[in-house]
């Protein structure tokens, strides 16, 4: 992609939700995760705090620290030419307090090079998301499957699947609407709260997990592609499987190189036949 290549802002996001165009979010653990993205079109890189397991090996993003997000956020600004990089803020950056939120939001951007930070929460986050807007960081809402606190939650389970708690659901967008987000992520509810929800906002909702009636849609790469085998969430397809197609290139090169295959010619050096030849006289070796 070309260097002089249009970065994308929100304000461009909201304008093709508002004609009628679908948007797109994927999540990078690194640069060349996170060049594959970019080249790709899709509006949103997010450094998802789910590289916790499949960067870090973590069994859930709760371990996450802020020192490993700005540690790949670094990496994958450096690819972000054209898509907007979105900041997740994991467990504990925004939690005890607006002041938290509000540091820890401009570690992201100063230190980590987001253009925008992503907060987990409903009502109960709004007055650390309002925080952060006036300080002026766009913030991007996550709602519903709350995977920071899936203690909380009993698990990766469903939100809003009763009438009560699909009408929190939607007071919590409201919430997060009011409090400043750009555009909210809807993780694992039910298609027509979804729906109701994306009717009742003016901003951009993404899904994951939400149904076809968001205004866009976002999946973690690892998942997308076949990276990472230990699960794969029911509302996520494989496009690829990459991973099979490495583990058969990896054993396809020990069996080559047990063969003698490889290296081969065209993968070798070569010294020219008087240099070696002088080398054995040099090493007393030759005649």
């Amino acid at each position: 992609m070309a260097d002089d290549v249009k970065k994308l802002t929100i304000f461009d996001v909201q304008e093709k939700v508002a004609a009628g165009e679908k948007v797109f979010q994927v999540t990078a653990t690194d640069y060349p995760t996170a060049l594959l993205v970019d080249r790709s079109g899709i509006e949103f890189i997010l450094i998802g705090d789910s590289l916790g397991m499949t960067a870090l090996g973590y069994p859930s993003t709760v371990p996450v620290t802020m020192d490993e997000m700005l540690y790949h956020a670094k990496a994958i600004s450096r690819a972000a030419k054209r898509s907007i990089l979105v900041g997740d803020l994991p467990l504990g950056a925004y939690h005890a307090s607006t002041s938290d939120a509000v540091s820890n939001a401009m570690r992201m951007v100063k230190e980590g090079g987001a253009d925008v930070v992503k907060m987990e929460g409903g009502e109960d986050v709004a007055p650390m998301i309002e925080a952060v807007v006036r300080a002026g960081i766009p913030v991007m809402g996550h709602m519903g499957l709350t995977p920071q606190l899936i203690s909380k939650l009993g698990g990766f389970r469903v939100q809003g699947k009763s009438a009560a708690a699909g009408a929190q659901l939607i007071r919590d967008a409201d919430a997060l609407e009011r409090a400043g987000c750009f555009a909210v992520v809807l993780e694992a509810i039910p298609d027509r709260v979804a729906a109701l929800i994306t009717e009742r906002l003016e901003i951009p909702t993404i899904g994951i997990g939400a149904g076809p009636h968001c205004d866009g849609q976002n999946l973690v790469l690892h998942d997308l592609v076949g990276l990472f085998d230990r699960f794969l969430p029911k509302f996520a397809k494989r496009y690829a499987n990459v991973g099979e197609t490495i583990d058969a290139a990896l054993r396809e090169f020990q069996q080559e190189v047990r063969d003698g295959a490889f290296p081969a010619a065209e993968h070798s050096f070569v010294m020219d036949d008087a240099e070696y030849e002088a080398l054995l006289r040099e090493l007393g070796d030759g005649d």
